[in-house]
């Protein structure tokens, strides 16, 4: 390509004087070079195949860091009950304490966002006979806090918690009956005989949890990434598939969250509750500052 000087009209605004000839030329590179090489598409789309539902998922290669209030979440509303219903839903949270190592590892100053941090978002949707039976949306990977007061919820909630013992086991979900639920539970608490949601006994309602660290425990203080995180919709029971190859996790009918959290508690907290991130810059007295 060549390009030579350029006159200026008079009235031109600008104008491009004195440019040298310019040679542009493409040349292959070897295999070695090309195996340096690194780099994802935009946008990509997979064709899955389960065992009860064909999958298709569309993938957007970015990532996303975020801090964010919602005033209210309700969904799969149903009279006087809701699959989920969630007040003041924040997603990351401000720092108060530039001593505290937060999840990533690092230490923030006061008033500095700690950002929820969201990698490859991704939309899916299944199929069974070419028709849309379920749709869900969610990260490739994801970490940070979660807050918000949880009035009812349907999905799973990994928590572990630990007994009088010291034995650590996987949460229950539940109604105020103690009747052990994933669809619209308000409570939470320790899988045995024992446990009374009613009379408060190893168990605690679900709005005790003002913040909750999503992501895998790391071991030592630090949380990592989760590939689990999604919101789910369908009209039949879906076996999603996990994006790491891992089990199945099946659906019901309605909305399911799969919410995977790092988090152990002993019986004494869950039940004094675990106390709000800050996710206000202005104290407006409604217990986000």
């Amino acid at each position: 390509m060549k390009a030579g000087a350029i006159g200026c009209a008079a009235l031109a605004t600008f104008c491009l004087v004195g440019v040298q000839d310019v040679l542009a030329e493409l040349k292959p590179i070897s295999d070695e070079e090309l195996g340096q090489v690194q780099g994802q598409a935009m946008i990509a789309i997979d064709q899955l195949a389960g065992m009860n539902q064909q999958f298709t998922r569309i993938t957007l290669g970015m990532d996303v860091e975020l801090q964010t209030n919602i005033d209210s979440v309700v969904l799969g509303e149903a009279g006087l009950a809701s699959d989920l219903a969630v007040s003041q839903l924040s997603l990351g949270h401000i720092a108060r304490d530039d001593t505290v190592i937060q999840l990533d590892g690092q230490t923030y100053a006061i008033g500095d966002i700690v950002p929820f941090v969201a990698e490859n978002p991704y939309f899916e949707l299944a199929e069974v006979n070419g028709e849309v039976v379920g749709m869900r949306v969610g990260f490739g990977q994801a970490r940070g806090t979660l807050s918000g007061d949880i009035a009812s919820f349907s999905g799973n909630l990994g928590l572990q918690l630990e007994d009088g013992a010291g034995a650590t086991s996987r949460a229950a979900l539940y109604d105020l009956s103690t009747t052990a639920t994933n669809y619209q539970a308000t409570h939470i608490g320790l899988a045995d005989g024992a446990t009374d949601c009613s009379a408060g006994i190893q168990c605690a309602a679900l709005s005790n949890l003002q913040t909750l660290d999503i992501g895998v425990d790391n071991g030592d203080g630090t949380v990592g990434f989760t590939e689990d995180l999604f919101l789910s919709f369908q009209n039949q029971a879906v076996d999603w598939q996990d994006l790491a190859g891992g089990p199945i996790i099946t659906a019901n009918p309605g909305v399911f969250v799969n919410l995977p959290t790092s988090m152990t508690l002993d019986l004494q907290t869950l039940q004094n509750g675990i106390p709000r991130a800050r996710t206000e810059y202005i104290d407006r007295g409604v217990g986000l500052f």
